[in-house]
């Protein structure tokens, strides 16, 4: 009796284990995403760790748990984040980013009493599988030029083209090796060792840096920043919502694809949206950009075929519990840009991949003009970074794309199904 209780203990440990070394590998794939938001717009990397940590935990606890995904920093906002607090400063930013947040919250509620079907009228596959194509492939540009050593919009070398090519090969190769041939615990942290991997080449090759972690202190409280509520910045950030709650749809679709099941239906996709509105209010009560589904997360879920929502919960505690410790946080900054290049090269393919399944499974017919038209625009609007609006503010990427899809959806007449003779 006691070995069958030491042994399932063991068992209990082990897999508590793989959960936590698991959650570790989702941040390390969306760590790099998670703070080039706030470099980019001048908050705060560990607040941003901090609210990413924190809007997971809501996030889950809305959904009751049920959703293996991880919120981070919405790239849809860096623009007018960026636009914002030029005019207004960060405090009233963040005042217009919880208004987005609300209205996160009341398109969940229009979702519950309308039910899914109308959505699935207004976004089918047929819209829906492009679109989670272009979430991947418009990131390809980021995923290279870091492989080649380069900052994600490719203006800076950071890492001499000849080291970052070999080592953003090796931490390819090193994840691709263990994602197809792994056994037990490895078939589980393919990207965590492509990671270790590539580290340790960038280690013997002399690239990393720790002036970082040399000038950090060892415990530090991340710099909060209170909301202030000035109507000219909400009236500005409450219509950029509306491109990330069209994202968030694709995501739980590409995620609902990779895992098998209806997240749309259960837990249902007003709880996710609720979450997901949630957490962006919460952020930014703290001074942390919005939040949103990372599709990042969703393409390392479909890699390791790891599909318990535990896993995104230790994410999430893992990323609060960095965001104190100074120096670890600093630590993962000296990661060379080329080591999480090679990986999300594999990332950001296998988003793409989950779009073009959507449409093959669909059935739909690609050589129909109206079908062609749809899915022609979405793909080079999107892809192409085509763009319409002003300084104040624009559509661009997945945002224009999604919304040009929509609209072509419901503008452009079916097709007449042909009867049989």
């Amino acid at each position: 009796m006691k070995t069958v209780q030491n042994d399932t203990m063991k068992n209990n440990a082990m897999f508590s284990i793989k959960t936590i070394l698991t959650g570790a590998q989702m941040l390390f794939v969306a760590f790099g995403s998670l703070v080039l938001v706030p470099l980019l717009t001048g908050l705060d990397p560990s607040v941003a760790l901090f609210t990413a940590g924190l809007g997971t935990l809501l996030f889950q606890f809305v959904t009751k748990g049920q959703v293996p995904i991880f919120l981070a920093s919405s790239f849809a906002f860096i623009a007018p984040i960026i636009a914002s607090i030029q005019m207004w400063g960060i405090p009233a930013t963040m005042g217009g980013l919880m208004a987005a947040g609300f209205a996160y919250m009341l398109l969940s509620f229009l979702v519950k009493f309308k039910g899914t079907e109308t959505l699935h009228k207004i976004l089918p596959p047929i819209v829906v599988g492009p679109v989670i194509m272009v979430i991947g492939l418009a990131l390809a540009p980021v995923a290279v030029n870091m492989a080649m050593g380069k900052s994600g919009d490719g203006s800076t070398q950071i890492i001499a083209y000849d080291s970052a090519i070999y080592i953003s090969l090796f931490s390819l190769v090193v994840t691709l090796i263990l994602a197809v041939w792994g056994k037990g615990v490895f078939k589980l942290i393919p990207i965590l060792a492509g990671v270790i991997a590539g580290y340790s080449l960038s280690l013997a090759m002399g690239v990393v840096q720790f002036d970082a972690v040399t000038n950090a202190q060892w415990l530090a409280v991340p710099n909060f920043v209170l909301p202030e509520f000035k109507w000219q910045a909400i009236l500005f950030m409450v219509p950029v919502a509306i491109a990330p709650a069209v994202e968030h749809i694709g995501d739980m679709m590409a995620i609902s694809q990779v895992t098998n099941k209806d997240f749309l239906k259960k837990p249902g996709l007003h709880r996710t949206l609720f979450g997901d509105g949630l957490a962006t209010s919460a952020a930014s009560l703290f001074g942390g950009p919005p939040n949103t589904t990372y599709s990042e997360v969703t393409g390392a879920v479909m890699l390791t075929k790891n599909f318990n929502p535990k896993v995104m919960i230790w994410t999430a505690i893992i990323a609060i519990t960095l965001a104190f410790i100074a120096k670890m946080g600093a630590s993962l900054q000296t990661i060379p840009v080329p080591v999480m290049g090679g990986i999300m090269i594999l990332l950001f393919g296998s988003i793409a991949v989950i779009g073009l399944n959507t449409l093959v499974k669909s059935g739909d017919d690609l050589s129909e003009p109206r079908n062609l038209s749809i899915v022609a625009l979405i793909l080079i609007c999107g892809i192409g970074g085509m763009h319409i609006g002003s300084s104040q503010f624009s559509l661009e990427g997945v945002s224009l794309c999604a919304i040009l899809g929509i609209v072509l959806n419901l503008v452009l007449p079916k097709a007449e199904k042909k009867t049989a003779a």
